[in-house]
């Protein structure tokens, strides 16, 4: 079985979605801490299945395929990793590599998890993300945690979700302050 893991960058006070300038892509190696953007290109190195949902997919859709010369290899990551977004009103991905998943996402992921392959990475998409917790199809949480206090925002867990027994994996820190910490879900 593959792993399902939750990737996201995340606020000190536990906000994933992005409501101010606490975090952008690096476009520039120099932009992005090397250690970093080392444990982005071997956690890529993992993975050969993305899953979004159709909003996080819009706004990649929108930027990473427009970056050439892109020096940090996310831009040809994202081109070339098998995209599966989760939606009922997108008609043409337009993007490489790109599967559309109408009907019950948390079944047809079921079946992805079933099958051989990589790791399956869940990343922004706050609503699916929210469906793959609930529905236990989570295997391991990796967190890039921002030093930075939003005050506001959609966080992580669905509202009222609890869970107990979740086991630290690995945790460290990077130069400019981020913080990785890793959880395997129970």
């Amino acid at each position: 079985m593959r792993t399902l893991a939750i990737t996201q960058n995340i606020t000190l006070d536990g906000s994933i979605e992005i409501l101010a300038d606490w975090f952008s892509p690096p476009t520039e190696v120099e932009d992005a801490d090397e250690d970093l953007l080392a444990e982005t290109r071997a956690q890529s190195g993992q993975s050969d299945t993305m899953l979004l949902g159709r909003r996080t997919f819009e706004d990649f859709r929108s930027y990473w395929p427009l970056q050439r010369d892109d020096p940090t290899g996310v831009a040809e990551y994202l081109d070339d990793v098998d995209k599966y977004v989760v939606s009922s009103t997108l008609r043409d991905p337009g993007w490489q590599n790109t599967t559309i998943l109408r009907g019950d996402p948390v079944e047809q992921i079921r079946t992805l998890k079933a099958g051989p392959g990589l790791d399956i990475v869940a990343t922004g998409s706050i609503t699916l993300c929210h469906s793959l917790i609930e529905a236990g199809l989570v295997d391991e949480y990796r967190l890039f945690v921002y030093p930075v206090v939003q005050g506001r925002g959609r966080r992580l867990f669905p509202d009222g979700y609890t869970t107990a027994g979740l086991r630290l994996l690995d945790a460290r820190r990077f130069r400019g302050g981020v913080a990785l910490t890793r959880y395997e879900a129970p």
